[in-house]
């Protein structure tokens, strides 16, 4: 396996291997990796040098790798989604199946011959490491997760970005624009793209230009309405939530988002309590760990028969909704003026 960074320092020299397999979650490295070596690649001609293959077509990959790029050196196949690296489970597809054996071992027996005329690139959403074929491409090629970033490298990410326009940010300013906007990069480009033009070369990055350009993160607003409602801010919390809805998000996933949330709290509370992995407990991803921390700060706010209370309010007024007996958006102001009272 080789890690995003390495592929990214590979591709910026102009490196390029005969055999890729690109997934994961990332979607905006993702793309940007395949574009690089789409442009190292260089001119492409569909159908003559360039070749793309889905799940309609995967049959006939080995017969395009075979087929000469008339009047180019290689050719360049892009192979996309092709349910070759998903998981059968116990319901397996014979045809699938086949294909996949196929395929693997004509790339092990002509690795030779694919080197000198092919640059062949997998790209999935998602992979087993445990097929064959992953295996195949991991020893014989190059294999690249793209998970989501741990929060440390997206701030790595954008001072790079900000350094590059002449653009300053603090390392505490930076940190908030990460809580707040998240660590899916193409969220944070767009992001960052907005803060830099806004401030211009040689200008600085203020935490209040964050918070008048920047687009929040539903799980930020989470945050900030849980902050307004454990200090007893009922005007506030009532803001925040008015807010989402004014700008479409949907009732029905703020409703979510706060019933997960406060059961986080809750959780957070039993792991301290029985000496428990604070993390484990709250099921949180490697790029979410930054928001222990937070947790542990609003959970402050709330004992367990408070956050009991309110689990159950959420709860009932979810059977209320779907029974037609209450308007949501009454129903959560009515919690909110509740707890706050």
């Amino acid at each position: 396996m080789t890690s995003i960074e390495s592929l990214e320092k590979e591709l910026k020299k102009g490196k390029l291997h005969s055999l890729y397999l690109l997934y994961g979650e990332e979607l905006f490295l993702l793309e940007n990796s395949l574009n690089k070596i789409k442009k190292l690649f260089g001119d492409v001609i569909k159908g003559i040098n360039y070749v793309l293959i889905d799940d309609t077509n995967v049959k006939e990959l080995i017969q395009d790798i075979e087929t000469p790029a008339f009047g180019y050196e290689k050719k360049l196949i892009i192979a996309k989604n092709t349910g070759l690296f998903k998981s059968e489970g116990k319901k397996k597809n014979t045809e699938m199946s086949v294909l996949k054996d196929k395929i693997n071992d004509y790339l092990k027996e002509n690795i030779d011959i694919i080197s000198e005329s092919v640059i062949l690139v997998f790209v999935e959403e998602d992979a087993d490491s445990r097929l064959k074929l992953f295996k195949t491409l991991d020893e014989i090629g190059v294999v690249c997760k793209f998970d989501f970033q741990k929060p440390f490298q997206v701030e790595r990410r954008v001072k790079a970005i900000c350094n590059g326009y002449g653009v300053n940010i603090d390392d505490s300013t930076l940190k908030y624009f990460i809580e707040i906007c998240g660590t899916n990069m193409q969220d944070v480009i767009n992001e960052i793209r907005k803060l830099i033009e806004y401030v211009g070369k040689g200008g600085t990055i203020k935490k209040e230009d964050i918070d008048s350009l920047t687009i929040k993160k539903l799980e930020a607003v989470i945050f900030d309405l849980t902050d307004n409602l454990g200090l007893k801010q009922t005007r506030k919390a009532l803001e925040v939530l008015k807010n989402l809805i004014y700008n479409k998000e949907p009732i029905q996933r703020i409703l979510v988002m706060l019933y997960n949330h406060f059961k986080k709290l809750y959780f957070l509370k039993l792991a301290i309590r029985y000496n428990k992995d604070i993390i484990s407990s709250l099921n949180l991803k490697p790029n979410q760990t930054f928001l222990v921390n937070k947790y542990k700060t609003q959970a402050k706010y709330f004992n367990e028969d408070e956050l009991r209370d309110i689990l159950q309010a959420l709860r009932d007024l979810d059977f209320n909704y779907k029974n037609g007996l209450i308007d949501l958006q009454i129903g959560l102001e009515a919690i909110l003026c509740n707890y706050c009272s």
